[in-house]
């Protein structure tokens, strides 16, 4: 299907019908088999009949259909009394039908995120298969986001899937204390699902506009369950005052705008108001962590009127936090680039040097993108240079690649 708002409305949908079906049927492999097959099929026929006046309720119909005749045999209908009698409460047993209003209008996408996040799964293959389940990233995407290469992480996803198929675990929201032990792995989730909407890590567009409005649905969401988590507050603060940006982010040929040279003028005043607000409160109720800071991050960077306004040694400070509390090289690249706007590119680059050993960084274009920024910062322009198309060599992003490729090309003029 080439309609980009149809790929959105599907990527949106198949985890709401992927809960349906597990909840009716207690099987979340199968479940994720019988979508996939209904998506393939919407995908044929929606471009030349249209897209049905209820979507979600054509996507249940068709995955139920598939699942009911997998269930029609022997053996499936005893595979589905065990997995039914394991998974529903007594009460819950007979399946309702395919139309049931309940099924159609119930949004089961938060309780697939903790289902996904689940206790016998390690942190990573939690993340990853919440990422393929829930968000609609591909493998390599997945891949990608955790520097790790495509097989390894469809092996782990695979894995992970058959762990939460045998273990028998109701599919229904988890109680208080089940939820604090996979919120943590719930947040990461949803801010990986957002990065990967804001910037997206390959294709011919530099944002997955819906991508990004989902994860902050989906944030939205938590927070409302969960209105006392600073963490949860602090990541929809992140996600809110980052978004704000997106108006100015791209130039009308879809190349990428490097926060400094942004019209500042269309960034949303009204989404950077409420992420302020939000990180604000989150701060002033306790314990700090990084979601927060990220949020504190952005909310200094949305407060400056200019560029030139912006308080970079709070951001340097606050770096200094967030890379006590987080093991992420990410976080180091850009405490280093705070520290080039601070102390001059010298000292970025100094701490850029650091990074060149650590195997996760090896390779990805982004550090040799802000190797090259504070190489231009420092007047070495071919080095620059060089840097400037080694990181493009190394994106998958088409926007970046070329946005990166004038940057060097315009040093070289």
């Amino acid at each position: 299907m080439n309609d980009p708002s149809a790929d959105d409305l599907l990527r949106a949908l198949a985890p709401q019908v992927v809960g349906v079906l597990t909840r009716r049927f207690g099987d979340f492999d199968a479940a994720e088999d019988a979508v996939q097959e209904a998506l393939l099929n919407a995908a044929a026929q929606w471009p030349a009949e249209g897209v049905p006046g209820n979507p979600r309720g054509w996507l249940i119909q068709v995955a139920s259909r598939r699942m009911a005749d997998q269930l029609r045999g022997e053996q499936a209908r005893r595979r589905r009394e065990e997995l039914v009698a394991a998974w529903s409460p007594p009460d819950r047993r007979v399946a309702p039908p395919a139309d049931d209003p309940d099924a159609a209008g119930r949004d089961d996408t938060l309780t697939m995120l903790f289902l996904c996040c689940h206790p016998t799964l390690t942190p990573a293959s939690a993340i990853a298969l919440t990422l393929r389940s829930v968000g609609g990233l591909t493998t390599a995407e997945i891949a990608r986001a955790f520097l790790v290469p495509e097989a390894t992480m469809a092996q782990r996803i695979s894995r992970a899937k058959q762990r939460i198929k045998s273990s028998g675990v109701p599919f229904r929201m988890p109680g208080p204390d089940e939820r604090a032990r996979r919120l943590a792995s719930v947040l990461h989730v949803l801010y990986l699902i957002f990065n990967e909407g804001y910037v997206g890590s390959a294709g011919p567009e530099l944002q997955r506009v819906e991508l990004a409005r989902e994860a902050i649905r989906l944030t939205r969401m938590l927070h409302r369950l969960l209105p006392g988590e600073c963490e949860v507050a602090g990541l929809l603060a992140l996600m809110v005052l980052t978004d704000a940006r997106r108006p100015a982010r791209t130039g009308p040929d879809g190349a990428p705008i490097p926060l400094a040279e942004q019209d500042r003028t269309l960034w949303d005043a009204e989404a950077v108001a409420e992420g302020i607000a939000l990180v604000t409160a989150a701060l002033a109720r306790g314990a700090v962590g990084p979601y927060q800071l990220q949020a504190a991050i952005a909310a200094v960077h949305d407060e400056a009127p200019t560029a030139e306004d912006t308080d970079w040694p709070q951001i340097l400070a606050l770096y200094g936090l967030l890379e006590r509390m987080s093991d992420n090289p990410m976080v180091a690249l850009n405490r280093a680039v705070a520290a080039a706007m601070v102390h001059g590119p010298a000292t970025g680059l100094d701490m850029l040097r650091a990074l060149d050993a650590d195997g996760r960084l090896a390779g990805h274009h982004r550090l040799h993108a802000a190797r090259a920024h504070l190489l231009e910062m420092a007047g070495d322009h071919e080095a620059a240079v060089a840097e400037y198309r080694s990181a493009a060599n190394r994106t998958t992003s088409i926007p970046e690649r070329d946005h990166l490729i004038t940057r060097a090309a315009h040093l070289r003029a």
